[in-house]
């Protein structure tokens, strides 16, 4: 059975509803005279508070489809069979999402609840409520560090938030909004203050949870988009987190293959930072990790022998997948492409549509975002799909891994003008997908320094022609490009896009260019405008 870091409950974990309501009602009552907890008890504890970014992330309409569906790599187009939805993953490929949109208030709602989980958490040790002596500080230094995780997620995606620390708030509280760059700063300053404290070590049992050099990794993260988040870019600074990382003597590693990161017996991948824990045994809320069912068609059910039918909605974008060098095994193991077949080697064949009785045979094609039929468009295979799955997959989610680290450093020193030594690190990356032709494994800081490859443009679906605006004019598009291969699928992209100047001024598919800066941040809830009078909408909502 996988291994998971499962959890022995000490309280209720209370997954607060919407908010900025930051207080919730404690439903078990801990008598600290009566309890004394152990080494187990403590990492039980801390847990409570992890267990938020799977809902965040993954839970539908999260924070991975805001990524993703938003970008040029992948879309959700009406099906003969559904996935209109009010035209909600119409309005986030076209960038016309409202203040009313699921993506905007799920992804509100529930960081905030990850962080009223790591206050109430604090409080609870800093008051005696659960009294440490030995691990004090660190579970105290940890808990800071993922509270700040949490905030990294509202500054990337609303940017100018309320930051509160204290659980133990008055009734009808309603914080004040910050800045983002106030949110950045505190963001910095956590890390900074309390990666000191936390464990250097990289083993099981620190597995799925920040330690030194997972804290460095989220540094870093902040670092590289510094320029977008305040104005200032911080390149050297990211290279020195990265470093500390790279020269940690960890063990962290880029593995041979890269589609060992996403097998479902992952949790042993050296390449893999900080993951987080899965299990279909255990995970068991409905959409806990169901990309498999998402992008799937009904009929390959019999290619997994799953044990339910998939919904076959998100697809890859054709001009997209037409940058990848064919030679490229990420293009080969981290699509599923052409005729399907049964599990027992039998052909599929469509069962609805205007293919109906057609082979089913996934196309690098999309008539636009109004139609796709059963065959329009490569479906998303890099995580692994296990035999006989349910709706859940038991993939680890890797939510930080080396090769990013890798990445991160390589973008830093192409900005700072060193091209050949960025070139140098991404070769590195690039090595193991070139295995039988290393030389197309070869980047040089030219090219880097070059446009995309990518061929932007608008699709017509009357004449089925695209305009033509290239990517030639993207400064390091190529660099851009590289961070597509490479981690497509990982809910990177929209982030990518916006350092790189791409995600408002460049169209595909059906998404116009907009040139609108303000859709680089998404619009604070409308419910929570109407909540808190503290509240300042962002521009352009």
């Amino acid at each position: 059975m996988k291994k998971l870091r499962r959890i022995n409950v000490l309280m209720a974990i209370i997954l607060l509803s919407a908010c900025t309501k930051l207080k919730d009602t404690p439903y078990t009552t801990i008598i600290s005279t009566k309890f004394n907890p152990t080494k187990d008890d403590i990492a039980a504890l801390v847990g409570a508070g992890y267990s938020q970014w799977r809902f965040i992330l993954l839970d539908w309409n999260g924070l991975w489809r805001a990524q993703e569906v938003t970008s040029d790599q992948l879309v959700i187009p009406k099906r003969p069979w559904g996935w209109f939805d009010d035209g909600v993953y119409q309005r986030l490929h076209r960038h016309t999402w409202t203040t009313d949109d699921d993506v905007v208030n799920q992804t509100w709602s529930r960081t905030y609840a990850g962080i009223t989980n790591c206050n109430r958490i604090i409080y609870q040790i800093e008051s005696g409520l659960i009294p440490i002596t030995d691990e004090k500080d660190a579970t105290l230094a940890e808990l800071k560090v993922l509270r700040a995780s949490y905030y990294a997620i509202l500054c990337d995606f609303y940017g100018n938030v309320p930051i509160v620390t204290k659980f133990d708030l008055p009734t009808g509280f309603l914080p004040e909004q910050n800045t983002r760059k106030e949110v950045y700063d505190f963001i910095v300053k956590d890390l900074t203050d309390n990666i000191p404290l936390l464990s250097k070590e990289n083993t099981e049992a620190t597995y799925g949870k920040f330690n030194k050099w997972a804290a460095f990794t989220l540094l870093a993260k902040m670092y590289l988009n510094a320029g977008v988040y305040t104005g200032t870019p911080q390149w050297e600074k990211c290279i020195s987190a990265c470093d500390s990382v790279m020269n940690s003597g960890a063990g962290y590693i880029l593995e041979p293959a890269q589609k060992n990161v996403f097998l479902t017996e992952n949790q042993g991948s050296k390449e893999i930072v900080l993951a987080i824990p899965m299990d279909e045994d255990y995970t068991n809320n409905w959409n806990a990790f169901d990309l498999h069912m998402q992008t799937l068609q009904q009929e390959n059910q019999a290619t997994y022998n799953l044990k339910n039918t998939p919904w076959g909605g998100i697809c890859a974008i054709p001009q997209f997948i037409s940058t990848y060098d064919p030679a490229d095994a990420r293009y080969q193991n981290n699509w599923i492409k052409g005729q399907q077949y049964t599990a027992a080697g039998q052909m599929l064949y469509v069962a609805q549509g205007d293919f109906a009785g057609k082979p089913l045979s996934f196309v690098n094609e999309l008539p636009g975002l109004e139609k796709g039929e059963s065959v329009h468009g490569f479906r998303l295979g890099k995580f692994e799909i296990k035999m006989g799955s349910t709706n859940r997959l038991s993939n680890d989610y890797p939510l930080f891994r080396y090769a990013e680290v890798l990445m991160m450093k390589a973008e830093s020193l192409l900005r700072l003008g060193k091209a050949d030594e960025a070139a140098a690190i991404v070769t590195q990356v690039r090595q193991r997908d070139f295995v039988t032709n290393p030389s197309r494994a070869v980047v040089t800081g030219a090219q880097l320094r070059g446009g995309s490859t990518y061929q932007y443009g608008m699709k017509d679906a009357v004449n089925n022609k695209f305009s033509n605006e290239g990517g030639e004019d993207l400064l390091y598009g190529r660099f851009l490009d590289e961070l597509g291969w490479e981690f497509d699928q990982e809910g990177h992209r929209r982030t990518d896009m916006i350092r790189f100047g791409a995600f408002t001024k460049k169209s595909w598919l059906s998404h116009a260019a907009t040139n609108n800066i303000n859709r680089t941040l998404f619009p604070i809830p409308r419910t929570e405008i109407q909540k808190n009078n503290n509240l300042t909408q962002n521009p352009g909502y």
